[in-house]
């Protein structure tokens, strides 16, 4: 009997196809009506997304993906496809390899059809988010096998787990970081993630006791906490601040992007940059290990942004530092993943 192709789905979050209100409108509605991302009641969701959201947030989006789009495309969408292409030419022989957004395109269902196409009888699921969240992970996972069980037979999957504390991921953004920060003679990196509401976490705390119970609940990864977003960001700073040979005050964590009134996981990014600047930080370096590849949020939040708003707050440079996007390193890290959890299979 054949053994079955193997087809690899690489899913990173999304983007809009153009920076103009028109794309990104279509791209937040999708986005935002996910009620893993925007968990509140339905008919407030609408109200939400249809009254406040999209009369106003696509045009203030637009301009600012218009300061960041590359000519070959979005930053996201042209640095994922580079990984895409990549690996596939490491696999080639052993896993058919297409790359999906969540939310836009290149849609799910389209890079299923594609590898079903190419005679993939089996697929393995890489969601390119290094800690796991509702909003990002649960709601791939959940889009993927809805798309695989479309047809009369639906095919298996094999997922990828969050790879927060990962050598190949970690190894893979120290190489990148390490010259970076040299080369900025930086006396301080802040390591800045996407921020989530509060809600988010409690909702997958098991006991509903230990999240965001203490100020130092997220400082140790135990049974309680280990699927916990905010947790894995703290795992994910620890290993690279050893690897990077960071002194214990010499870096400091904090998440971005916030949106809304409701409370965020803290500390605030945009608060926590005046207060470096206001102790003496003089040279900032800026790592965004939540994203695998340069997008919205490490280019223009980051690397504009806030480079103005810490320069403004008395600081002299901030450096963002690159993400992996397909540095060989993590081309290397990729490849690795799949073949673990293809390997890990019973």
């Amino acid at each position: 009997m054949p053994i079955p192709k193997k087809g690899v789905l690489l899913v990173n979050l999304g983007t809009p196809d153009g920076p103009e209100p028109g794309p990104v409108r279509r791209y937040l509605r999708e986005f935002l009506s996910d009620p893993r991302v925007l968990d509140i009641h339905p008919v407030g969701r609408w109200l939400l997304l249809n009254f406040v959201i999209l009369p106003v947030r696509p045009a203030k989006s637009g301009e600012a993906y218009q300061k960041v789009w590359m000519k070959e495309g979005s930053p996201l969408l042209v640095h994922s496809r580079a990984l895409a292409a990549a690996v596939a030419e490491r696999l080639r022989g052993e896993y058919e390899v297409e790359l999906a957004m969540r939310y836009g395109n290149p849609s799910l269902p389209d890079a299923v059809k594609a590898l079903r196409a190419r005679g993939v009888k089996e697929f393995i699921l890489l969601p390119l988010y290094p800690q796991e969240a509702t909003s990002s992970t649960s709601s791939t996972v959940a889009r993927a096998y809805e798309v695989l069980a479309e047809p009369w037979d639906a095919l298996p999957m094999r997922v990828v787990p969050a790879f927060h504390d990962h050598p190949g991921f970690l190894d893979a953004f120290a190489e990148v970081a390490r010259p970076v920060i040299a080369e900025a003679r930086a006396d301080h990196v802040l390591f800045s993630y996407h921020g989530l509401p509060e809600r988010h976490m409690r909702k997958s705390d098991p006991s509903g006791q230990h999240c965001l119970a203490s100020a130092s609940c997220c400082e140790v990864l135990t049974d309680v906490n280990r699927h916990c977003y905010r947790a894995q960001c703290f795992a994910t700073t620890r290993a690279l601040a050893e690897r990077l040979g960071l002194a214990p005050g010499g870096y400091t964590i904090s998440f971005q992007s916030r949106l809304g009134r409701t409370p965020w996981i803290k500390p605030y990014t945009d608060l926590v940059l005046p207060e470096l600047a206001q102790k003496g930080v003089k040279r900032l370096a800026v790592m965004c290990p939540a994203f695998v590849a340069d997008c919205l949020e490490t280019l223009e939040e980051v690397g504009l942004r806030a480079r103005e708003q810490f320069l403004e707050s008395g600081g002299e440079s901030l450096t963002l530092v690159p993400s992996l996007n397909a540095h060989p390193a993590w081309v290397d890290a990729v490849v690795r993943l799949v073949r673990e959890t293809d390997g890990a299979r019973a």
